[in-house]
This record gives C-alpha cells, structure tokens and sequence, in this order.
C-alpha cells in the first residue's frame, strides 16, 4: 500500500481503532461541555471543571495512543 512502508494497511491494525475511540471521546466530552457551558445553571462552574478535566484526560489518553501507533509503525510493528 502506498504511503505504509510495511505494506501492512491502518485499518487493519486494531490499535488504529482505538485510537479512532479515543478521540471520539475527547469529542464527546468536549460537545457535552460546550452543551453545558451554553445552557448555564447554578452548578455551571463545577460541571464545567469536570468536563474539562475528563476532556483533558481523553486528550491525553488519545495523543498517546496516537504517539505509540506512530512509534510501533515506524519499528515495523503490527
């Protein structure tokens, strides 16, 4: 396949799908902040710090899958 120097495709690689996972999740997370933020409420502030901090943590978990794919693609790893 062009553009995989293993000839092994993406798709077929399960890791791929749990990065797809993750950051389906970020944006989950992210929309129901937003949502949030847009309807306010009394309890706006605390609502709002804890999604921001679960976004944070799907951020997270997301560019580090995203970092370990690279990595394991480029050892020629599966």
């Amino acid at each position: 396949m062009a553009g995989d120097p293993k000839g092994i495709p993406m798709l077929s690689d399960p890791l791929f799908y749990l990065i797809a996972l993750a950051c389906l999740a970020t944006l989950g997370v992210l929309a129901m902040g937003i949502g949030g933020f847009a309807r306010g409420g009394e309890d706006r502030g605390k609502k709002s710090n804890r999604l921001m901090r679960w976004r944070i943590a799907a951020q997270f978990v997301a560019v580090v899958l995203i970092a370990i794919f690279v990595w394991l693609r480029g050892q020629g790893g599966n």
